[in-house]
């Protein structure tokens, strides 16, 4: 990986890694369906002008269908998925699941022919990997949490496609057209429900701050970056970086959220140290 490649992959790490401390704070007081809409809308905001001012819509029409595709898989069901989870789910056990990306991206690819190879040492990283962070944070889930894992589960598998539909489907098209696109079409499809479901007294400042946050640098900024790291090192090994996002997801919310380390985890770190 060359160096550009690497200062991609670790800003992804990091800025990947916050969200789920942020999610946790913000349906603390808004519903999910809120803050999709207001994730994507200020992100759309911010990105939209530029987009057009450079010219970075018209070349998406002819692939609207890739466009709307991509948008589904990465942002709109996710996106949802992720925040109705987290309303029972801990931030850090959300990381870990979300871990599951690279393997599932790599397996899609291999399924549908594509260049990335999967041998036997490469999928052998990828399960090391997956086990070395279910072995941080700890995989500690009652009956009643099933259903929320069941929606991270679905959002892995969204966060697999999606780089593969730009890697293959949308590779010349602007990123920055692309990502506005997708908050826009976001925010419009969500509006009319969280239009309804706007809290009655203005959030706490906390709140503010984690959806703005959310806004400007996890979604916004954080597109960018990602589109520039699967053009530089390619959509399966783009995706490694939910390897390392819970590592920041744990340690944000047990010093932040106060999140409990589990007994699993502990027991696992101190294992890994004998």
């Amino acid at each position: 990986m060359t160096r550009r490649g690497w200062v991609l992959f670790a800003a992804m790490a990091v800025i990947w890694g916050i969200p789920y401390l942020l999610i946790k704070i913000a349906v603390g007081e808004l519903t999910p369906v809120t803050l999709v809409f207001l994730r994507t809308a200020v992100g759309a905001a911010l990105l939209l002008p530029i987009a057009a001012a450079r010219g970075d819509l018209r070349p998406l029409l002819p692939y609207w269908r890739w466009v709307l595709a991509y948008t589904a898989v990465e942002v709109s069901l996710p996106w949802f998925l992720l925040s109705d989870a987290e309303r029972g789910l801990s931030s850090s056990l959300t990381g870990l699941l979300i871990a599951a990306v690279p393997l599932i991206g790599a397996v899609v690819t291999w399924l549908t022919r594509g260049d990335d190879r999967l041998d036997l040492r490469r999928i052998a990283g990828l399960v090391i990997g997956l086990i070395g962070v279910a072995a941080l944070v700890g995989l500690n889930v009652s009956f009643r949490d099933l259903g929320a894992v069941g929606e991270v589960g679905l959002v892995a598998v969204g966060y697999a496609a999606g780089p593969i539909i730009v890697a293959r489907r949308l590779p010349h098209l602007p990123a920055i057209g692309v990502v506005a696109a997708s908050l826009v079409v976001t925010a419009v499809a969500y509006a009319p429900l969280a239009l309804q479901q706007l809290p009655a007294a203005m959030p706490s400042p906390r709140v503010l701050f984690a959806v703005g946050t959310l806004a400007v640098i996890c979604t916004a900024l954080a597109f960018l970056l990602f589109f520039a790291l699967i053009a530089e090192v390619g959509p399966v090994r783009a995706t490694v970086i939910t390897y390392f996002n819970p590592a920041v997801a744990l340690l944000l919310g047990v010093t932040l959220l106060h999140e409990p380390l589990t007994i699993g985890a502990l027991r696992r770190v101190q294992g890994s140290g004998k």
